[in-house]
């Protein structure tokens, strides 16, 4: 597992390895030079690390899936991560509010977590990452999410769009009603 990834990628358990393969290609196709992609610890989790922006690297991937969505063969989600923590609930809470300051005053936000490798309860992060947050949250169509990726013990953060996240068979789908 490369430790200071910055970004994550789901597939299926038995496709993990081609799921890697075919990141770091598409990452590769993209322009980035060298990027590390390799198998986690967790189930049908690949960790890479690119030298794009996390967000950007997202964008662009979205972009191949655009030109060719038959490229797309294993990987089902593509995941920005900004920072890396300890997987501690104060420091997860701080380093979200830390990065929660680009939420304007107007704006809203909404906590997404996914827990892979941990015992930490997910009532106990999300109110606890909330209650960092001065601003108003909806959980139907934030402006922003916070997006808490727990990997053992290593927490990856984001400060994201709701389409932020590249799901590889909403995007297909996006693409099939856009043809039509």
């Amino acid at each position: 597992m490369i430790r200071d990834f910055n970004l994550l990628a789901t597939s299926e358990t038995l496709t993990q390895s081609a799921a890697s393969s075919e990141l770091w290609m598409l990452l590769r196709a993209a322009g980035d030079e060298a990027p590390a992609v390799d198998r986690s610890p967790a189930r049908g989790l690949v960790t890479a690390r690119t030298s794009f922006d996390p967000v950007q690297a997202v964008a662009k991937l979205r972009e191949r899936l655009r030109e060719n969505p038959d490229h797309f063969k294993s990987l089902l989600r593509v995941i920005p991560v900004q920072r890396r923590v300890a997987t501690e609930v104060g420091e997860i809470a701080g380093t979200a509010a830390a990065m929660a300051t680009e939420i304007g005053d107007d704006e809203s936000f909404r906590v997404t977590l996914e827990k892979r490798r941990t015992h930490l309860r997910s009532r106990t992060i999300i109110d606890a990452v909330a209650e960092g947050i001065d601003r108003k949250v909806d959980l139907e169509s934030p402006d922003w999410v916070v997006l808490v990726e727990i990997v053992g013990r290593v927490t990856g953060l984001s400060l994201i769009k709701p389409d932020g996240i590249l799901n590889v068979q909403k995007e297909r789908y996006r693409l099939l009603a856009e043809r039509q």
